[in-house]
């Protein structure tokens, strides 16, 4: 599936959020979106996925849905939102419950996401017996259990220390290499868009505004390899001339607000 905004705006109240935003993900890409404090990612993020009408513009989107696909526009949050009196599998199960399957169809959908998240030996473990990692770990396996055709990621892996967010960012890519589910991952870890995304969509300061689409050529399974840290870290340095001063003004401001 590819999703298109065509000149997206958005207001709360007297507050203007998002500015003529036009865009497209396309499909089997990563597309991270980053930009200064407040600027709207978290809100270009829930159009994107049909929680918010936006004020302005429209959102159209092209390509056939999966058969096996479930929920099309599925999120992840930063908020694990687990049930703490459910297991690992039963907080799983839960996205599977109010859908036309068989308790043997549940079963394997079950299984197989704890798998493919490294979570099959935790399958009837409680979220309090967790780390923060593997809480995370729970939440991304709920939202491949209904095989989405578009991931929504808002800033899933801020909650977590370095050394866990590296190791998600790896499973990550392990599964997107692997499977090209269409992404888009809000984020304020210039670090993690360029070692995730396929390309990184920059927004100005609120009104947040479309300023740059950065492509990134080098393939992800190469990204952690020496060779690509010279051009790794140039990219790093033109996305914070980007938003440095911006990021630095939004600061100020939410510090006098």
């Amino acid at each position: 599936m590819e999703i298109h905004l065509q000149g997206i705006g958005h207001r709360y109240d007297a507050l203007t959020v998002l500015e003529d935003v036009t865009l497209t993900v396309q499909e089997g890409e990563t597309l991270a979106l980053i930009g200064p404090s407040g600027c709207g990612k978290s809100t270009l993020l829930g159009i994107l996925g049909g929680l918010l009408q936006p004020g302005s513009g429209r959102v159209t989107v092209d390509g056939t849905v999966p058969a096996d696909c479930l929920n099309p526009l599925t999120y992840v949050f930063q908020d694990f939102a687990l049930l703490p009196w459910r297991s690992v599998a039963d907080n799983v199960s839960l996205a599977l419950e109010h859908h036309a399957l068989s308790a043997g169809e549940r079963r394997e959908r079950i299984a197989e996401v704890l798998r493919r998240t490294g979570l099959g030996d935790f399958a009837g473990a409680y979220p309090r017996q967790l780390s923060g990692g593997m809480r995370q770990r729970v939440g991304i396996a709920r939202a491949l259990a209904v095989r989405p055709a578009v991931l929504l990621m808002d800033e899933p892996l801020s909650a977590l220390d370095a050394q866990t967010r590296d190791l998600l960012m790896e499973d990550f890519l392990d599964l997107w290499v692997r499977e090209r589910t269409t992404a888009v991952y809000v984020t304020h870890n210039l670090g993690e868009a360029l070692r995730l995304a396929d390309r990184v969509a920059v927004l100005s300061r609120r009104p947040g505004r479309l300023r740059e689409i950065v492509p990134l050529t080098i393939p992800q399974a190469e990204r952690g390899t020496p060779a690509a840290q010279t051009e790794l870290a140039r990219l790093h340095d033109h996305l914070w001339t980007l938003i440095k001063d911006e990021a630095r003004s939004a600061e100020r401001e939410m510090a006098d607000a």
